[in-house]
């Protein structure tokens, strides 16, 4: 396949993102399938993510996205699209909530789902904990310093006529986007609470029934008096359900 039609195509299923996995299992496995043109796929995230035109709708499913694409990358034994997704996870998030004015109205916005976000990728050892660390803290700067602005800046006068019932109803946001971004919100937290019970298992990890036999402490004589006065009690108890038996048939 012509490598311009790769990204023409990996480009259309990243515009077309939902919350569901389907979506974002297709996405990843394309870019698996053509990964010898990882780098051009990777640039088309960053091109997707940066261009003011996307909804922040969209640009919190490519978030999750990438989500998606480590983990399967890492299965995959693909690496590199973790590398370049580690070596650009600033420009990402600038991309999502940018430093200047622009996003400060977003921050707080997708400041919940970049954490989250961060949090999956740091647990699951695709970022280090100390790059995680690190953009949570930017990220709270960011927002405190919004937060601080929108206090401070004086209010605008405003001397212009006042806008048109019109031009207000232009500014009002499109009820289905409001509609698909609840729907798909619903959808991302539903994944969210499934995935809290996840618990990441590392290369190297022995299995449950070898953990538990070196933790098991040698038989000893102690042992072999617990087991005997164990064994006492149960047989007591069995006499006196037998003799208890008769009586309470008897009553019946």
């Amino acid at each position: 396949m012509d490598p311009f039609e790769v990204r023409i195509r990996f480009t259309g299923l990243i515009v077309n993102l939902n919350a569901s996995v389907i979506s974002a299992t297709k996405a990843a496995q394309y870019a698996l399938k053509h990964r010898e043109m990882d780098e051009d796929l990777h640039s088309c995230i960053i091109e997707q993510l940066e261009m003011p035109r996307n909804t922040m709708n969209n640009k919190a499913n490519i978030m999750y996205f990438v989500e998606h694409l480590c983990d399967m990358a890492a299965k995959e034994k693909h690496v590199d699209y973790v590398r370049m997704i580690q070596r650009d996870m600033v420009r990402i998030v600038d991309a999502v909530a940018p430093e200047d004015g622009t996003g400060a109205a977003n921050i707080k916005v997708v400041r919940k789902v970049v954490l989250k976000v961060l949090q999956a990728l740091g647990t699951k050892g695709h970022l280090q904990t100390q790059t995680v660390t690190e953009i949570q803290e930017l990220l709270k700067e960011r927002d405190i310093t919004s937060t601080e602005h929108a206090l401070y800046s004086p209010q605008p006068i405003e001397t212009g006529p006042k806008p048109t019932p019109r031009a207000l109803s232009q500014q009002k946001i499109d009820r289905k986007v409001v509609e698909q971004r609840i729907e798909e919100d619903r959808e991302r937290h539903k994944r969210l609470r499934e995935s809290i019970w996840a618990i990441p298992i590392s290369s190297d990890q022995e299995n449950e029934a070898e953990i538990l036999w070196e933790n098991t402490s040698d038989l000893g004589e102690d042992d072999y008096v617990l087991y005997s006065e164990e064994a006492e009690e149960r047989m007591l108890c069995f006499r006196n359900w037998e003799e208890d038996r008769p009586k309470k048939m008897g009553k019946a």
